[in-house]
């Protein structure tokens, strides 16, 4: 069933989550095991990040350095699949990005997804590739997210990029977008922000999932700006669990999110990265219960390559 209709139909908040593939070289078995510690929870759905090609240096022991392009994280579309056919009654949620993909490469991803018989797709620009400063579309790609989802509503209504196609079968995709309550790394201002993201809702995006913050009153405000600004779509908060007192460091930096006085003040109180992990939990409790005593249709957290204590999270709330 599509995401965006599950959203507009329950009337109370639902559960989902974020996983990463496994690394190149490590089976699926031990994804399972975390998966296992939250179906319980009937999630809405489970989403599955996409990772483009990095550049790894390398030497060969002799001072010689070859530069190669190495996927650490391959199976997107494969580990949507297979999660979809061992947990039947769960949706998956693959990304889609613009980054190191050509049209043609994001249409023929998009008919392996419709054989597969998967119905929604988070479109997402992507990041700049680790090593690069900015983000550069490939030839022939998409140089921003609106675009990728028009391309998508295109293959809805049957409109392949091989124009000679005739009688064409339409495809079938629900598209979630992303949103950042504290703004897009790369926007120059909140206003250009918010106009892009309706840019991405108005070209056929049917859901918003946000970036990671850890202040809700940033979430409810940022919302309240999306409405007035004509966004009607349902909004998915999403949320993560402190880990450990690099996460304080790191998190940061990599999404442009601040973090509370509170939750930095009680991590660095903390003795050690056990104690940093129980916090990161009751934080993440405590956001929420609010978020869904605000009414939120789902409340969606990213497990990063650790479901323990998102389980913790759900024990407590769902």
């Amino acid at each position: 069933m599509k995401i965006a209709e599950k959203l507009k139909a329950t009337d109370k908040t639902l559960f989902s989550f974020e996983i990463v593939p496994p690394l190149k070289g490590n089976d699926i078995k031990k994804l399972y095991e975390k998966l296992d510690l939250l179906v319980e929870f009937n999630p809405l759905n489970i989403n599955i990040t996409y990772h483009q090609d990095e550049i790894v240096y390398s030497e060969d022991g002799k001072g010689v350095i070859t530069k190669s392009l190495v996927r650490k994280h391959p199976g997107t579309v494969a580990l949507a699949a297979a999660i979809k056919n061992r947990y039947h009654d769960i949706e998956t949620v693959p990304h889609l990005i613009c980054g190191g993909m050509s049209k043609q490469d994001i249409e023929n991803t998009l008919i392996d997804l419709n054989f597969l018989g998967i119905e929604n797709i988070l479109a997402l620009r992507g990041d700049a590739p680790k090593g690069s400063r900015y983000f550069v579309a490939e030839k022939n790609g998409h140089s921003h997210t609106d675009s990728l989802v028009k391309q998508i509503i295109d293959l809805n209504n049957g409109i392949y990029l091989d124009k000679n196609l005739k009688n064409n079968d339409r495809m079938n995709f629900s598209i979630g977008v992303a949103g950042y309550p504290e703004k897009h790394i790369e926007a120059p201002n909140d206003d250009y922000d918010m106009k892009y993201l309706k840019q991405k809702v108005d070209a056929g995006a049917q859901y918003i999932v946000t970036q990671m913050f850890f202040d809700n009153e940033k979430f409810f405000s940022w919302e309240k700006r999306c409405r007035e600004a004509g966004i009607t779509c349902p909004i998915i908060p999403a949320i993560k669990p402190i880990g450990k007192l690099r996460d304080i460091q790191t998190i940061p930096q990599v999404f442009n999110i601040d973090l509370p006085s509170d939750l930095v003040s009680a991590c660095l109180k903390a003795k050690d990265d056990s104690e940093i992990y129980k916090i990161g939990i009751e934080w993440t409790i405590q956001q929420s219960k609010e978020l869904i005593a605000h009414k939120v249709p789902c409340v969606h957290y990213f497990s990063v390559g650790r479901t323990e204590n998102v389980r913790e999270v759900a024990k407590a709330v769902f």
